[in-house]
């Protein structure tokens, strides 16, 4: 979808499928990452004939659950944005970075969990490591949605081209979501490979 836009008087296009194709590469990469990650952790248990041997932090089932509802959240501002509810869709992009700051608080406690039950991050299980490297990276890519999600949250304030609006809109969602799914995938993944 190309936008034109009037700054000084000179006409700027503005082409958002690029930037969304760009977004996309970055998803496929760093589910490709996470993929080798997680298969690294299956044949280190399968040669080792053990996994993490851990009891999960009930951490991570809480920060779970905020971040399928964060998710909700900012579909409710995306479908607020298309029906021109920008109020709506400020408080909805609020809550979800509240609930995102949320998760990353209790990643932490997660950690400390661990931490706390002698499972450290260098040992001489690789699998608990995994853990901690898995939810690590994972939190790297929070901190990059929470951007996101700023950035659409910033736009909504300012005086944006709508099509720009609805650009950093669309691209906070699909990265969040795309986070959803991979920390759903990897809670799962832990659960079942203990």
């Amino acid at each position: 979808m190309v936008h034109t836009m009037q700054q000084n008087n000179a006409p700027i296009e503005f082409n958002a499928k690029p930037r969304k194709f760009a977004m996309w590469l970055f998803v496929v990469s760093s589910t490709i990452m996470f993929g080798g990650f997680t298969s690294y952790y299956l044949v280190f248990s399968a040669a080792k004939g053990k996994g993490h041997g851990l009891v999960l932090p009930d951490a991570f089932m809480y920060s779970t659950a905020v971040l399928v509802l964060s998710s909700l959240f900012l579909f409710l501002a995306a479908r607020a944005l298309r029906n021109k509810q920008l109020k709506q869709q400020q408080l909805y992009l609020w809550i979800t970075l509240i609930l995102g700051v949320a998760f990353a608080y209790l990643q932490f406690q997660a950690w400390t969990s661990l931490y706390m039950s002698g499972a450290v991050l260098i040992n001489n299980n690789a699998a608990i490591s995994m853990i901690y490297l898995l939810s690590g990276m994972h939190l790297l890519h929070i901190v990059a949605g929470l951007a996101l999600v700023i950035s659409a949250l910033v736009s909504s304030y300012r005086n944006v081209v709508h099509a720009k609006l609805v650009y950093r809109q669309e691209i906070a969602s699909i990265f969040w979501h795309f986070i959803d799914i991979l920390w759903i995938y990897l809670y799962v993944f832990l659960l079942l490979n203990s």
